[in-house]
């Protein structure tokens, strides 16, 4: 058959970029299919109305957009996000969201690979084990580390995860006065304060330059290339070999798949609207898992009639979140000595402290369950979203002149407020999936993904004993204000499964290779493969088992 590429890539983010890199490393033929621009650390700049109350890097929400359905009662009620301004796009631009990610990664566990076997089956829940194990995946964790660029320090702890290397390869980076006070104030509760790893650099290497310590990372493209997204860290180096190839602004509409199940093209929509064709001998989808299980059950064929890999209706569901929470507490200059306040005062130190002690609890309700992580971060430095709530008074009324000034001199200059974000399982459901809309329609024609969104109880239960953990934490320290809590609203940020894999094809989309069932020549790698999410930010794990993938790939063809 005649082909314009050994392998087609749908998608440029985490879970694409480390295929591009292996297989153009191995000498074949790569095309890069991105719907967004190509942007370089050039086109990345520290301006929140661009970056975050703007579309500026995801598409208008009229031309494109998805239909949520969240709990209504005994039913779900269904609202366009063009409607409810609700935003699941996460980055659409070569690397996709891991340009503006903050970059807090952690390794799954080997508990979190076989969580049906380690805490038994949950009413209401589709727990299934990996059909891989920790150690199979161990190896790209570490090229990760290597290649993608992690900076941080191992500490020992009763959770830590076998390692095949005794550190990380690039040092932690700087630290504000503040990650020395959680690790007392742990200390004095009995826990263990962990170094959180970055992926970040904390030093010049792989021709990319150092973190400049700006403190605007989540949600920002980074300026010096510091951040390991997918596009600095891996297509920048595919690219330079020749054999990668990236096309942006083409945004693909479906695949054509023959009568033997196999894709013989791609078809995508070009910056001018036409459209355009592309052969290859193998394809590969990476573009988020909302928009990955779209484009399946929109690439109906001969011997896929309800959509690519979609022949037991699996395609779609058991989509996963992160469970959990959230909260805060304030740390008064007045309250610290003098030089304790200038150095709490000093803006561009990170937090980067973890706590997982918690990652497996018991209690008289629960029993012994899989816990999660906690970790501590600054609040984003971001003005206008700090300053907006100001103008509202506890009543709702408005105010302004010299009262609405003082509110915001004391927001900015009284004291540094500390967060916490609680990371645990999303546990899959039947009633969070993804299928398409039977109305609505993208600027293409194409319907759009339709999500529901429920989720497990169990999810609020383990992420309310997390919270109260970390606000305990921030007590110990001195914190005023404490407060914080769980929700079952979705973080748009944090999304995977719909394509899981597995040994079954009764019951999984891909097989243990993340190879399509019924579909040889086709490929999923971005975080759609994964049963469960484990109790950590899923991004490190994304980029490892595409490594993984890429290898499998290379040595298929």
């Amino acid at each position: 058959m005649n082909t314009d590429y050994d392998v087609v890539i749908v998608g440029s983010g985490a879970g694409a970029a480390p295929v591009a890199w292996m297989l153009a490393r191995a000498g074949h033929d790569v095309l890069v299919l991105e719907k967004g621009p190509w942007l370089t650390e050039q086109d990345f700049c520290k301006d929140e109305l661009a970056c975050c109350r703007r579309s500026a890097y995801t598409p208008d929400l009229r031309d494109e957009q998805h239909v949520i359905e969240e709990p209504d009662g005994d039913g779900w009620q269904a609202t366009p996000t063009s409607e409810s301004g609700w935003d699941f796009w996460n980055g659409n631009v070569v690397g996709g969201s891991s340009n503006f990610m903050s970059g807090y990664f952690y390794r799954l566990k080997p508990m979190d690979f076989r969580l049906r076997s380690e805490f038994g089956p949950i009413e209401g829940a589709n727990v299934a084990d990996w059909p891989i194990t920790y150690s199979e995946l161990e190896p790209w964790y570490t090229l990760v580390e290597q290649v993608v660029g992690i900076s941080g320090r191992v500490v020992q702890h009763p959770f830590l995860e076998p390692r095949s290397t005794p550190d990380f390869p690039h040092p932690p980076l700087d630290e504000n006065i503040v990650s020395r006070w959680i690790d007392d104030a742990c200390e004095r509760l009995g826990w263990q304060a962990l170094p959180t790893p970055r992926a970040i650099l904390s030093r010049p290497a792989h021709d990319r330059n150092s973190c400049s310590y700006s403190i605007y990372c989540g949600s920002y493209g980074c300026s010096t290339g510091a951040k390991s997204s997918a596009r600095a860290a891996l297509l920048d180096q595919a690219v330079t070999t020749g054999r990668c190839h990236i096309r942006p602004h083409a945004r693909v509409t479906r695949l054509i798949s023959d009568a033997r199940g196999r894709v013989v093209s791609a078809e995508y929509a070009d910056r001018d609207g036409n459209r355009q064709r592309v052969r290859g001998k193998i394809f590969v989808v990476a573009c988020q898992a909302i928009e990955t299980a779209r484009l399946l059950l929109s690439s109906p064929g001969p011997k896929h009639p309800h959509g690519l890999g979609n022949n037991r209706g699996q395609v779609g569901r058991n989509l996963l979140f992160s469970a959990g929470g959230s909260g805060q507490g304030t740390f008064l200059y007045r309250d610290r000595t003098p030089e304790e306040a200038e150095a709490l005062r000093r803006r561009g130190p990170f937090v980067n402290r973890g706590l997982q002690d918690g990652y497996v609890f018991e209690t008289p309700r629960l029993g012994r369950v899989k816990g999660g992580t906690i970790d501590f971060l600054f609040r984003h430095p971001n003005p206008v979203a700090r300053a907006n709530p100001l103008k509202r008074d506890d009543d709702g009324r408005l105010i302004w002149g010299s009262r609405l000034k003082r509110r915001l001199q004391q927001e900015f200059t009284q004291g540094r407020y500390l967060r916490y974000e609680v990371f645990c399982d999303w546990l899959p459901t039947d009633d969070c999936f993804v299928t398409l809309d039977p109305h609505v329609k993208d600027k293409w024609g194409m319907p759009v993904a339709r999500v529901r969104v429920g989720y497990h109880p169990h999810d609020l239960r383990v992420g309310e004993v997390l919270s109260e953990k970390a606000k305990r934490v921030l007590r110990e320290m001195g914190a005023r204000d404490v407060y914080g809590g769980v929700s079952g609203s979705p973080p748009a940020n944090l999304v995977a499964g719909g394509c899981r894999f597995g040994t079954d094809p009764a019951h999984a989309v891909l097989d243990p290779d993340c190879r399509v069932f019924d579909a040889p020549n086709l490929y999923v790698s971005d975080g759609s493969f994964m049963p469960t999410g484990g109790s950590v930010p899923y991004t490190w794990t994304i980029y490892a088992n595409a490594f993984r993938v890429g290898q499998k790939i290379v040595d298929a063809i």
